[in-house]
C-alpha cells in the first residue's frame, strides 16, 4: 500500500473510531440527560401515548391527563390553571414542562426507576402504562385568599406550616393559564408564548422564589435577632435620632415621613421596631458590626447555595458591605441587601418555629399508579438561627409590631398575629412587604408578603393580604 492510499485508511479509520465513540458516548453517557432534555421531541411524543400522573391538592386534582383522538392519545389540563400555575407550571409538547411538572417529570411520566415493578408487570399483563399522582402541601383557602389579595399587583405570597417546612401557599402575580401552554395546537402555543414573553414581568416567572427584591424594613428582624443574641433585651434603650448623618460622609438618614422617633432622640428596642424607626436600627447595625449583622442573616439562610423544595429557590443576599455608611443603610434593609418572599418567610418561620427553621418543602407524598406511597417527606431541619429565649423576645417585639405599630391592618379579633412590615425604595414606586405568623406563642402558619411598586407601605398595601391569607388558614382550622 502505498503512502496516500495507507494515509486515506489512517484517516477513514479514526473518523469510524470516533463515530464508535461517539455513539457509546451519546448511547451511554449522555442517554439519561438527553432523556430528560425537555426539547426531546420524542422522548415527549412517546410519553403522550400514556396517562400522565395528576398532580393532587387535598385530594383533588389540579392537573391530569385526559384521552383524545389525536395522535397525541393525552392532553394534560389544568382545572384551575391560573390559581395553581405558580407551582404546576406547565406541560407543553413544544416547550416541554416547567415547574412540578419538570421538577416530578419522571415520576409523573411513569419512567422513575421506583415504578420498575409496576413497568414490568404493564409489560406482562398489556395493560396500559401509566405515571404515579404527586400530591402537594397547600392549603387550597391558603392558595385562594392569596392568589386573590394579590389580584391586579406584581407580587408573592409564601405561606409556611412553621412546625414542619410545608409550603401551604405559594402565590404569584401576574399569573397565566397553562391551559393554553399545554394544548395540542403548536401554532396557538408559540403565540401563546410570544405573547407571555412580551408582557413584562413575564407571568410565566415566579415571583416568590425566582425573583429577590430589597425587603426594607422587614430585614430589621435580622438585627434585632443579632441585637438580641449580643446581650440586648426588647428593653434595651437604643439611641433613635430624628437624623443620623452616616459615618465618613455628610449623607442624613432620615426616618419614614421626616419623623421623630422619640422626643428623647433613644427609645426601647421593642419600640424602635413597633414604629420601625430608621435610624434607631441604622445605628444598631452600626454598633453590632458587620460580621454580626451578616452573620445572622447567613443563619437565617442569606448568602448560601439555593436550594430545591423540589423548584428551584434564588438565593438571597446581603451584598456588599464597604465600611459602616453602607452597613447602616443595609441595616435598613436597602443597599444591596436582595431577598426572596420565599427566604422573608423562612425568618418567619423559624421565629415562629421557636428558633429552629425547618426546610421549605412542596411535595408530601409521591404515589404509584395503584396510589401505594412510594415516598413521602419527613420535616427536615434546615438550621437554628437562634435560640428560643431570642425568639420569644422576637415574638414579643413583633406582636406589638401588630398591636401597636405599623402592622395594624393584619390584626385579627382573638387572635394574637405578630408581624414586621417594610417599605423599600428603588427606581420606582416603594416595594411593600409584610413578614409575619400566628397565633404568636403557638404558630401554625407563618407568611411573607411582597408587593413590588405597590407604592404605599408595607402596613397598608401587604399587611392585609397577610391577613386574609392566615384568617383562611385558621378558619379551615376551626380557629380565628
Amino acid at each position: 500500500m502505498n503512502a496516500p492510499l495507507r494515509r486515506v485508511a489512517i484517516s477513514v479509520l479514526v473518523l469510524f473510531t470516533l463515530l464508535i465513540v461517539n455513539i457509546n458516548y451519546i448511547q451511554v453517557v449522555r442517554s439519561d440527560a438527553l432523556r430528560d432534555d425537555s426539547r426531546n421531541k420524542r422522548v415527549l411524543a412517546e410519553e403522550y401515548s400514556r396517562e400522565r400522573g395528576s398532580i393532587i391538592v387535598a385530594g383533588d386534582p389540579i392537573a391530569l391527563s385526559e384521552p383524545t383522538d389525536g395522535r397525541l392519545q393525552y392532553q394534560r389540563v389544568y382545572p384551575q390553571g391560573p390559581l395553581y400555575a405558580p407551582v404546576t407550571g406547565y406541560y407543553s409538547v413544544v416547550y416541554g414542562a416547567t415547574g412540578i411538572e419538570q421538577a416530578e417529570n419522571s415520576l409523573l411520566a411513569g419512567t422513575d426507576d421506583r415504578l420498575i415493578v409496576r413497568r414490568i408487570s404493564d409489560l406482562f399483563t398489556g395493560r396500559d402504562p401509566s405515571g404515579g399522582d404527586v400530591v402537594l402541601t397547600l392549603d387550597p383557602a391558603v392558595q385562594q385568599a392569596a392568589m386573590e389579595g394579590l389580584q391586579g399587583q406584581v407580587g408573592a405570597v409564601v405561606a409556611l406550616d412553621p412546625s414542619t417546612g410545608a409550603i401551604l401557599g405559594l402565590a404569584s402575580t401576574p399569573t397565566y393559564d397553562p391551559n393554553s401552554m399545554a394544548s395540542h395546537d403548536q401554532v396557538a402555543v408559540r403565540e401563546t408564548a410570544e405573547l407571555l414573553g412580551m408582557a413584562r414581568p413575564d407571568p410565566r416567572t415566579n415571583q416568590a422564589i425566582s425573583e429577590r427584591y430589597s425587603p426594607g424594613s422587614v430585614f430589621k428582624v435580622i438585627v434585632s435577632a443579632a441585637a438580641l443574641e449580643n446581650g440586648y433585651t426588647p428593653e434595651s434603650v437604643v439611641p433613635a435620632p430624628q437624623t443620623l448623618t452616616l459615618p465618613g460622609t455628610s449623607t442624613t438618614l432620615r426616618n419614614f415621613g421626616d419623623s421623630a422617633c422619640s422626643a428623647s432622640g433613644e427609645q426601647r428596642l421593642i419600640d424602635a421596631l413597633t414604629i420601625s424607626c430608621n435610624t434607631a436600627f441604622a445605628q444598631l447595625g452600626i454598633d453590632l458590626g458587620e460580621d454580626e449583622v451578616r452573620g445572622m442573616a447567613e443563619a437565617f439562610g442569606m448568602d448560601g447555595d439555593r436550594f430545591e423544595m423540589p423548584l428551584r429557590v434564588e438565593r438571597s443576599t446581603v451584598g456588599g458591605i464597604e465600611n459602616d455608611a453602607q452597613l447602616g443603610i443595609s441595616s435598613i434593609g436597602q443597599q444591596d441587601v436582595q431577598m426572596t418572599p420565599m427566604q422573608a418567610a423562612m425568618v418567619a418561620a423559624a421565629i415562629a418555629n421557636g428558633g429552629t427553621l425547618m426546610k421549605p418543602y412542596l411535595v408530601d407524598q409521591l404515589l404509584a399508579p395503584d396510589l401505594t406511597v412510594i415516598d413521602e417527606t419527613d420535616p427536615e431541619e434546615f438550621a437554628e438561627p437562634i435560640s428560643e429565649n431570642t425568639a420569644d423576645q422576637l415574638t414579643e417585639m413583633m406582636t406589638s409590631v401588630v398591636a401597636n405599630g405599623s402592622g395594624r391592618a393584619a390584626r385579627i379579633n382573638g387572635v394574637q398575629v405578630a408581624g414586621k412590615t417594610g417599605t423599600a425604595e428603588n427606581e420606582g414606586p416603594d416595594h411593600n412587604w409584610f413578614i409575619g405568623f400566628a397565633p404568636a406563642g403557638e404558630s401554625q402558619i407563618a407568611v411573607a408578603v411582597f408587593v413590588r411598586n405597590g407604592g404605599g407601605t408595607g402596613g397598608d398595601v401587604s399587611a392585609p393580604i397577610a391577613r386574609q391569607v392566615i384568617q383562611a388558614y385558621l378558619d379551615g382550622q376551626g380557629e380565628g
